[in-house]
């Protein structure tokens, strides 16, 4: 199946509250490589690839986990997988 990539931006309050270690979590249980990161704005950034299945499937679970409530607004960009990813990680 063809891999893609997905960048997704969190707004709201989605630093301090241990976003990026649930997203991490979360992604051990999907076919998905990538990082979270925070941004110097206060949002926070997801970088990830899959097959549009599984990366679709994630990012309604990061909405549906018990950091979804944190989140006001997200900004999605889907583009072709780069495969520059092994596993997930945080940074920053």
């Amino acid at each position: 199946m063809k891999r893609e990539q997905v960048t997704n931006f969190y707004s709201g309050h989605v630093q301090g509250v241990g976003f990026r270690y649930r997203v991490k979590s979360l992604a051990s249980g999907y076919e998905v490589t990538g990082l979270v990161r925070n941004l110097m704005d206060g949002r926070v950034e997801l970088v990830c690839e899959g097959t549009r299945t599984e990366l679709e499937e994630f990012l309604q679970a990061v909405r549906d986990s018990e950091i979804g409530r944190f989140i006001r607004r997200e900004q999605t960009v889907w583009g072709e997988a780069k495969n520059t990813f092994r596993g997930f990680d945080i940074t920053n």
